[in-house]
């Protein structure tokens, strides 16, 4: 895949300076867009489910996959015993997708790094799998999620190294000196995609929920 279109798509998705510069790229690449990770290897779902599953009791619900895709984690969320997950993402064409595997009870059009129109504590966990990465979303986006996850909750996420240097490491320690979330867990960094020689590694967090955060 090394000069194929995954490459050239995830290289203009990380390139990106603006919201729908990102969903444009991912309109036009969801048709193809599973194969594609498929054959470069693509892990981050697969290590998000699994933090998530020895963290979230199955049947916790609702649940939200902030950055959802085509779905991938849905499908696997469904199989694995948690009943009722709403999908959000900034790409239509990727919505469509997740659509089609009939898996969310509800799918949300929207951007991560601004407000979100949810309530309060309205999910009782958060799974966002390769989002806080280049050209994508940074720690403007952390806030909202923890907002809205209930105290108690879970968060799993995925981080790329070049924003856990940037900020990220430095934002979740002030967080949880403030008792607003307490880390259960932090992987090793990994490479995301082995298929792709040149991947910057990432880490999986997940984060309990303490305070609750106001939001606007």
């Amino acid at each position: 895949m090394k000069d194929g279109k995954h490459n050239s798509a995830l290289g203009a998705a990380y390139a990106a300076t603006r919201p729908d510069e990102v969903a444009a790229i991912y309109d036009s690449w969801a048709e193809t867009y599973d194969a594609d990770m498929s054959a470069a290897g693509y892990r981050h779902p697969t290590i998000c489910l699994a933090l998530l599953a020895r963290h979230l009791p199955r049947g916790a619900e609702p649940l939200l996959d902030a950055g959802a895709g085509t779905g991938l984690i849905g499908e696997w969320l469904a199989i694995t015993g948690y009943p009722q997950v709403e999908a959000l993402d900034i790409s239509q064409g990727m919505l469509d997708k997740a659509a089609a595997k009939g898996v969310y009870a509800a799918l949300h059009r929207l951007a991560l790094g601004g407000a979100l129109p949810f309530a309060n504590g309205a999910y009782a966990g958060i799974v966002s799998a390769g989002v806080f990465t280049s050209g994508h979303v940074g720690i403007e986006g952390l806030d909202e999620l923890i907002r809205i996850c209930r105290p108690g909750g879970v968060i799993v996420l995925t981080v790329k190294n070049t924003l856990w240097q940037a900020g990220f490491a430095e934002r979740i320690a002030e967080l949880e000196a403030e008792g607003v979330i307490t880390r259960l867990e932090e992987t090793r960094p990994y490479a995301s995609m082995p298929g792709e020689g040149d991947t910057v590694p990432s880490r999986g967090l997940v984060l309990r929920v303490g305070k609750v955060q106001q939001g606007s």
